[in-house]
């Protein structure tokens, strides 16, 4: 992978000393060092050679080959969005984010793999940024080399990577708009559940209320802390938890046998050339179908 930068500054610097205002990770700089090269002006130099006004900077990381841990499934992505730096995919319910016990080669990790490999792309690494739960719906974020991975990280950790959830939640009476501010932490009684507990972190969830129906409510969300579950611990504790999500008390029905949450909208500043890339993701078929069947009800009621 090839990185090229234009030196604009009239002072001349040291290599090194550009690279740190370019505020580059410095495992990625010492990944350069010890695997790739630096090229300046087309000739290999070290960090300590002086850069000037004018200077093509351009830092070579050697292809990142990946691990045979990681089993290439070859189903098919639905892809939203890829440049040469990023992979934005659309996950469908019952698939997990990364191999496990229970599913070593049907990961979202998996298919990207298989995908790389048909590609036959040189970085073989699988950098998701952003997971889903199994059976939450949506955009998910993949970076497609480790500095696009760390860029990216950086923007989480600076919250500016905005994603918004759609959920449909058992409770029909909410407000307009609102901030559910409740700690989570981990339940005592289960490795896999979370609550809402004094002793836990910070967690904050915005929602705005789009539809009402007699039995349920269509939220859109934005979570402005990264908890685990924490979307349905904050709609559990809030006495509308979500439909189809049995583990924290929702109701499970034909339509809808898994929790009724989308990630549909994702936007993020592309790394390297700064574009604001901002991407949708129309709901899923179960949940449109939730929302037509009570729109249909309604309008009965009416005529």
């Amino acid at each position: 992978m090839e990185f090229i930068f234009n030196y604009q500054f009239k002072q001349s610097m040291l290599v090194k000393q550009y690279l740190q205002r370019l505020e580059l990770p410095r495992s990625f700089i010492s990944n350069i060092k010890q695997t790739g090269s630096i090229l300046l002006n087309g000739q290999p130099v070290t960090v300590r050679k002086v850069i000037n006004y004018g200077d093509e900077l351009v830092l070579l990381q050697a292809p990142e080959r990946g691990h045979d841990t990681v089993i290439p499934s070859f189903i098919p992505l639905d892809i939203v969005y890829e440049d040469r730096d990023i992979l934005v995919i659309n996950k469908a319910a019952q698939t997990v984010s990364i191999p496990s016990i229970q599913n070593p080669n049907t990961s979202v990790a998996n298919r990207v793999k298989g995908y790389y490999l048909k590609q036959s792309y040189d970085d073989q690494v699988i950098h998701i940024v952003t997971r889903l739960d199994r059976d939450t719906t949506g955009l998910m974020l993949i970076a497609k080399h480790r500095l696009a991975h760390a860029l990216l990280d950086r923007q989480i950790r600076d919250k500016q990577i905005a994603k918004y959830y759609y959920a449909i939640s058992s409770k029909a009476n909410w407000d307009k708009h609102g901030v559910i501010n409740a700690p989570i932490a981990r339940d005592s009684q289960s490795l896999i559940t979370r609550k809402v507990d004094e002793s836990g972190k910070e967690a904050l969830t915005e929602f705005h209320l789009v539809q009402s129906f007699s039995d349920s409510a269509l939220l859109k969300l934005q979570l402005h802390t990264g908890r685990t579950h924490q979307i349905r611990v904050h709609l559990a504790y809030s006495g509308g938890p979500l439909i189809g999500d049995d583990l924290y008390g929702g109701p499970l029905t034909e339509v809808l046998s898994r929790q009724a949450l989308h990630c549909g909208e994702l936007i993020f500043e592309q790394p390297f050339t700064k574009q604001t890339i901002h991407l949708t993701s129309s709901l899923p078929l179960d949940m449109q179908q939730w929302i037509s069947t009570r729109n249909a009800e309604n309008a009965s009621k009416l005529t």
